[in-house]
């Protein structure tokens, strides 16, 4: 059973841990604020955030759920535009409304989100960083300008938000509702009661943060038994042994890129990555799962190939080290099982 809190919800649900967030919180919450797009994870249109712990401290992330694996919901805190509705407009959205930042409406929800997950960061943040938050959301109404003035006004809207307790800032000014918080007591207990699905036994498939597969092969995750990755502990860790740098096989592009010790070694990589997709994308891609993808144009595989970097590789118990270069034997074809 999956187990995790969708607005204000506590869910438990025997649901296939392959389908996706937009279809479970679509068709079986019938939360249809979120809209359905290109399923691939480029138009935004059904971005949601998610909060969850990182070095103890419960962050919220924009992601697009047409892509995120019901399974990797486990424990968290799932929010979607209804999760953020009030009796009155929150200023996020009172500034997309004063701005004209929407027409046709079926990108707002998205543009919301994003906009709405800036806010929550722990920095007050720039006008710079408000527009890269929306990175990953598309209009073909507006032309954007009338929302680049809408994120202006946001950014000016939140100056006085303090770094420490932003979340009971927000919720006195009325950007987020009051439940938000008790979120996080509600997510540690969650945790003492939970069993990772990532335990599993018995499986035919290890997905990690489905950005790939749930595009390719949708239907076939949706009926596979699975053993996820994207919340593995032990493929989390980024640490430096013996002059080498080991980098877990579950960490999110965008967890590389913000460590300290990644940019200890490759100090402008967080102004590269993100010319890498886009912030919704980051925050759910894993690096192995680029990595298997074999493909000439995986973003992270050119990284990693030019540093002639080394993969362990397990199966079933059994570990091999590999040079990266030696793993890939032609084009979607990979050394895993010799």
């Amino acid at each position: 059973m999956l187990t995790f809190i969708l607005n204000d919800l506590l869910i438990e649900t025997n649901h296939p841990s392959g389908g996706t967030v937009l279809d479970f919180i679509r068709y079986h919450k019938r939360m249809t604020g979120t809209k359905i797009g290109c399923r691939e994870g480029d138009c935004g249109a059904c971005t949601l955030l998610v909060g969850d712990f990182e070095n103890d401290e419960l962050v919220y992330r924009s992601m697009t759920s047409c892509l995120m694996p019901l399974g990797n919901a486990e424990g968290k805190h799932i929010v979607s535009i209804e999760g953020i509705n009030m009796d009155q407009l929150s200023p996020v959205q009172q500034c997309m409304v004063d701005s004209n930042g929407t027409q046709c409406g079926f990108c707002t929800p998205g543009f919301i989100m994003s906009l709405t997950g800036f806010v929550m960061k722990p920095n007050s943040g720039t006008c710079k960083e408000a527009i890269a938050s929306i990175d990953g959301n598309i209009c073909r109404c507006t032309g954007y300008k009338s929302i680049e003035k809408a994120t202006y006004n946001i950014v000016e809207a939140i100056s006085a938000k303090p770094a420490v307790n932003g979340i009971n800032w927000l919720v006195e000014h009325r950007f987020i509702p009051e439940y938000f918080l008790n979120i996080e007591k509600r997510l540690l207990g969650l945790r003492k009661k939970t069993t990772p699905q990532k335990k599993a036994r018995t499986y035919n498939m290890v997905v990690g943060g489905g950005t790939d597969l749930l595009v390719q092969k949708p239907q076939l995750i949706k009926q596979a038994t699975i053993r996820h990755l994207f919340d593995d502990s032990l493929l989390l860790k980024i640490y430096l042994k013996n002059g080498n740098c080991y980098v877990g096989a579950s960490v999110s592009v965008t967890s590389f890129a913000e460590s300290g010790i990644i940019q200890s070694l490759f100090s402008d990589l967080p102004r590269i990555i993100k010319l890498v997709s886009s912030t919704p994308i980051r925050n759910m891609a894993t690096l192995a799962g680029n990595l298997v993808n074999a493909s000439p144009i995986g973003d992270m595989t050119v990284f990693f190939l030019a540093l002639n970097a080394d993969i362990v590789l397990n199966l079933k118990g059994k570990r091999r080290n590999i040079k990266l270069k030696d793993f890939y034997l032609g084009y979607k074809l990979m050394d895993k099982a010799s």
